[in-house]
């Protein structure tokens, strides 16, 4: 099923549809302010078992992140960063960045593994933020291109539909996506670790 939603003003009922079908467990391909993502609520285990199969890995070990609503939200999922951490993240986010960091003793509950960390995001677009603001809770995220193999129909929702559709509850089409994933940032031992340079830019940031 494709749902058609306004990238800049996301209409309240259509994002309405897309939490029924999260709240009932679906997985749906979402656009970010980076790549389309397979994403699904953070309070549905066999959701987020999918989302590690749709990305060929196992949930204790597939390489999963979270999209919170704002820095608030992070509190449920990771553990406090001292200031200068907390400081970076305020600069950067909402925006095209990942940022790892210590988890909190409900990421072992979600993903069924003994991981102490976590990736954050806070995407800057109108349609997760929307999403994750009517559901209440982060969204489990992972992006539907694989990093080594840049394929040009993850930029377009009705083909990435045609591809992937069959395997998710619904695709948004929130306009062509991009092919650059976000900056990966590791904020988890205290000095910020650059794991991968993406859409944001980071000479302003640390």
């Amino acid at each position: 099923m494709l749902l058609s939603i306004h990238p800049k003003d996301p209409e309240p009922r259509k994002i309405r549809i897309a939490v029924e079908k999260l709240n009932a467990g679906g997985v749906i391909i979402c656009p970010t302010d980076t790549v389309y993502a397979f994403v699904c609520s953070a309070h549905q285990p066999r959701a987020i078992e999918q989302v590690a199969k749709l990305k060929g890995a196992k949930p204790n070990k597939a390489d999963l992140s979270l999209i919170c609503n704002d820095l608030s939200q992070l509190s449920t999922y990771a553990r406090a960063v001292d200031t200068a951490a907390f400081r970076i993240m305020k600069r950067a986010l909402p925006g095209p960045y990942t940022f790892i960091l210590p988890a909190s003793s409900e990421i072992p509950k979600l993903f069924k593994n003994n991981k102490r960390t976590v990736g954050i995001r806070v995407p800057d677009h109108p349609i997760p933020q929307a999403i994750v603001a009517e559901l209440g809770h982060a969204l489990v995220v992972t992006s539907v291109h694989d990093p080594d193999k840049v394929v040009d129909y993850t930029t377009d929702p009705e083909r990435i539909d045609e591809h992937l559709g069959y395997q998710v509850d619904l695709v948004i089409d929130g306009g062509i996506g991009g092919l650059e994933g976000s900056t990966v940032i590791d904020l988890s031992q205290g000095e910020p670790v650059i794991l991968r340079e993406g859409k944001g830019p980071v000479e302003d940031l640390l």
